[in-house]
């Protein structure tokens, strides 16, 4: 080995040192915060409990929707060819991007009460803002993006000459659909919904603009730690460390081995 070789392996271990150090710094720190054993006496605060029981009851509801509607949306889209399919797929990126602020302020813009809906909205009894629906909506339309994104990518991957030959032997596009497309992009769809899910746990500033943050109502757990930071420090950090470990769960689930692969026995062509 040359000796600028050796310098340069020698740059590359130093930078990956530094990378890992400057992230795992700052996660260390939040762990050492706080002994572990107070922890549990942190976590059962009702402060912690309540925003606890809004964040899973909302995201709940929301990856729901996210999974329901997003998965046959991103279908169309990876398939279908139509004209105007670039701009929506650039649609559908622009909230990955767009500053949390603002997509609060669009929420706002288009559903409270002066909004572009917020007068037929309020004709017919319903009122969003500051309410878990508000929660709902913005956890849905900062974390939806993520989910469908990956599943258009995800269907965009398949073998389409599977569908044809499905096809030739009769099956129907929802059986295609279901027996063929969802299996083969289960891998992609899970993974596209564990970053959904942990965009919308980690949500902050979307739903604070749009669904304040009531203690019971629709503090989420993100919004519990800016109120306990000039409260209880040490709450605030033990709601941090949930939300550490929620996001380390979250991401097992994305790495977990693959739901199918091409070894595996598949469903006979003609029990459609």
């Amino acid at each position: 080995m040359t000796i600028a070789t050796g310098i340069f392996r020698g740059l590359l271990l130093l930078a990956a040192i530094a990378t890992f150090a400057f992230l795992l710094a700052p996660i260390a720190a939040l762990l050492l915060q706080v002994p572990a054993r107070d922890l549990p006496g942190l976590l059962r605060e009702t402060a912690v409990t309540s925003a606890l029981l809004v964040s899973l009851k909302t995201n709940v509801i929301a990856n729901l929707i996210i999974l329901i509607v997003g998965t046959p949306a991103a279908y169309l889209l990876a398939l279908g060819r139509f004209r105007g399919r670039p701009a929506l797929l650039t649609l559908l990126e622009l909230p990955l991007v767009l500053p949390p602020a603002v997509a609060g302020i669009a929420l706002l813009t288009a559903f409270g009460a002066f909004g572009l809906f917020g007068t037929a909205l309020a004709d017919a009894g319903i009122f969003l803002p500051f309410t878990q629906a508000a929660v709902v909506i913005a956890v849905t339309f900062v974390a939806g993006p993520y989910y469908v994104r990956a599943a258009v990518a995800a269907f965009a991957s398949l073998d389409r000459n599977q569908f044809d030959a499905a096809r030739d032997l009769g099956a129907g596009e929802g059986a295609i659909f279901r027996r063929i497309a969802l299996p083969l992009a289960a891998d992609g769809l899970r993974a596209g919904w564990a970053l959904a899910f942990a965009r919308g746990v980690g949500e902050f500033g979307a739903t604070l603009l749009f669904a304040g943050s009531v203690e019971r109502i629709t503090e989420t757990l993100p919004l519990a730690v800016y109120a306990q930071l000039d409260v209880n420090l040490d709450s605030a950090v033990a709601v941090g460390i949930l939300l550490l470990a929620i996001s380390g769960a979250v991401l097992l689930v994305a790495k977990l081995p693959p739901l199918w692969s091409p070894t595996r026995t598949s469903t006979p062509v003609g029990g459609w």
